[in-house]
C-alpha cells in the first residue's frame, strides 16, 4: 500500500489514495504483459481476457466486443450518477518484441524497482494503474464521496497498426456523456493537450515501358513519381512557414518508393509511400485532393502517364483548451500525487484523437513510462513507483473531476 502523504490532498482524499495497492498493480502488468498480443498477429485475446477477469473480480461493469475474430475491444465501468463520466483510454496490442533482448520479452523481469517485459511502458503499465484507480474510487462511498458520474476504461485492439478497434469503438452509439478522456499512453506523466494526427497516403504511377536505348518511345513512372516527390517537398517547406505554437505543423515524409522493370528497360510503374502528419483541423482526404490538383496542374498525369492517389490509413489529431477542466484537474492531481508535471503537444498520433472527433470528448494523454526511451525498444520496462503515480493521479483526477 501507498504510505506517502501529501500535504496537498485533503484529508477525504488522502485516505482514498492511500488505498492504492502496489502489489495488486504490479501482478496486473506482469499478468497483462505474460499473455502476449503482439500486432501485427492479431492476439490480443488472452490479455483482453485478463483484463476482464481482473475487472470482473472488483465488480466492474464489463462488455468485450469482437471487432474482428479474436480480437476483442473491452469496456468496464465503475458506474456513478447521472452526470458526465470520466473516460480512460488505452490498448492491448503491443509491437513485435523484435530482436536484442536480454532475456524472454513475455516473462517479467523485476529489477531495482522496474518491470522489464514487452508493453511494460507501451501500455499494459498504464493500463494497470487505471485500473488500479478505479479501484479504489469504487470505495470512495466509504469515505462521503459520491462520483457524480461513471468511470471508464475502453481498451481497444489494433492501436499499433490500423485502429480497427477505436474506429469500432467510436462508431457505436454512446450510451453516456462524458467530460473528458484521458489517454494512459507512456508520457512521462506530462499532460499532452494536444496531438498531431497521421495519414499514409499512397500513389501508384503507371507510364509505358521501352527499351533504355529509345527512352522517348516510352513514358518513365520514375521520372513522373520524381515530380510529384517535388511538389510533396515543395509543399513540406511550405508549411513550415507557419508553426502553431502547440503542435507546429503538418509534415510530409516519402517513407517508400519502389519502381521499375530493369536497368535498360524505361520504367513502366513507380509506387510512393507517404506519411503526412496532420493538424487537428486537417482532412487526409482533402490533401490527397489537393495533391492530385498539383498533379493534373503540372501535368504530370498526361502523356502515357497516369497517376492513382489514395488515403490508406487516417488518425486524427486534437487540440483540447489549455483552461479546459480535465487539464487544470490533471495538472494539479499529477502535482498532488507527487511529481512535475508540464502541458503541451506531441508530435504522435494516438487513439485520442478519434474519441475527441468522433464523440466531441475532450482529451489528453497521460500515462506513465516514457515513450521516447523506453516504449518499442529491447528490453522495454517502467518503473513500479511511475506506476502507482500514474494510479494516483487517476485517482485524484477522478475524485476532483466527478467527486
Amino acid at each position: 500500500m501507498s504510505g506517502e502523504h501529501n500535504p496537498e490532498l485533503s484529508p477525504t482524499e488522502r485516505s482514498i489514495v492511500d488505498l492504492i495497492d502496489e502489489a495488486a498493480i504490479t501482478a496486473l502488468t506482469t499478468a497483462l504483459v505474460e499473455a502476449p498480443s503482439e500486432n501485427p498477429g492479431g492476439t490480443e485475446g488472452a490479455a483482453v481476457e485478463v483484463l476482464e477477469k481482473a475487472c470482473r473480480a472488483l465488480g466492474f461493469d464489463v462488455d468485450t466486443h469482437e471487432v474482428a475474430a479474436g480480437r476483442p475491444n473491452l469496456i468496464a465501468t465503475l458506474p456513478g450518477g447521472d452526470g458526465p463520466g470520466l473516460m480512460f483510454l488505452g490498448h492491448s496490442d503491443v509491437v513485435p518484441a523484435g530482436p536484442n533482448w536480454t532475456a524472454d520479452p513475455y516473462i517479467v523481469r523485476n529489477r531495482d524497482g522496474r518491470l522489464y517485459g514487452r508493453g511494460t511502458t507501451d501500455m499494459k503499465g498504464g493500463i494497470a494503474s487505471v485500473v488500479a484507480a478505479m479501484s479504489v474510487l469504487s470505495r470512495a462511498r466509504d469515505h462521503g464521496v459520491e462520483l457524480s458520474g461513471p468511470v471508464r476504461l475502453v481498451c481497444t485492439v489494433d492501436e499499433e497498426e490500423h485502429g480497427i478497434g477505436v474506429r469500432d469503438f467510436v462508431g457505436r452509439p454512446a450510451d453516456h456523456d462524458f467530460l473528458g478522456c484521458i489517454v494512459a499512453e507512456p508520457t512521462d506523466m506530462q499532460i499532452v493537450r494536444g496531438c498531431r494526427g497521421a495519414s499514409y497516403i499512397e500513389i501508384d504511377v503507371t507510364g509505358r515501358a521501352a527499351h533504355s536505348g529509345r527512352p522517348a518511345d516510352g513514358r518513365s513512372a520514375i521520372n513522373a513519381a520524381a515530380a510529384i516527390v517535388e511538389i510533396i517537398r515543395a509543399d513540406h517547406e511550405h508549411l513550415h512557414e507557419t508553426l502553431d505554437d502547440l503542435l507546429g505543423c503538418g509534415t510530409w515524409n516519402v517513407g517508400t518508393i519502389q519502381g521499375g522493370q530493369g536497368i535498360s528497360v524505361v520504367a513502366p510503374t513507380c509506387s510512393l509511400g507517404i506519411d503526412r502528419r496532420l493538424m487537428p483541423f486537417e482532412d487526409p482526404h482533402a490533401i490527397a485532393e489537393d495533391l492530385r490538383k498539383a498533379i493534373r496542374d503540372k501535368k504530370i498525369d498526361s502523356d502515357g502517364i497516369s497517376v492513382d492517389v489514395r488515403v490508406t490509413m487516417e488518425m486524427p489529431g486534437f487540440a483540447t483548451a489549455a483552461d479546459h477542466p480535465l487539464v487544470t484537474a490533471a495538472v494539479g492531481s499529477v502535482t498532488d500525487a507527487g511529481t512535475a508535471t508540464s502541458v503541451g503537444g506531441w508530435s504522435a498520433a494516438c487513439d485520442g484523437g478519434f474519441v475527441s472527433r468522433d464523440l466531441g470528448i475532450p482529451s489528453i494523454v497521460l500515462g506513465p513510462g516514457n515513450i521516447n526511451t523506453d516504449a518499442h525498444q529491447p528490453d522495454e520496462s517502467v518503473a513500479v513507483a511511475d506506476l502507482v503515480t500514474a494510479a494516483k493521479a487517476y485517482t485524484l483526477a477522478g475524485l476532483r473531476l466527478l467527486g
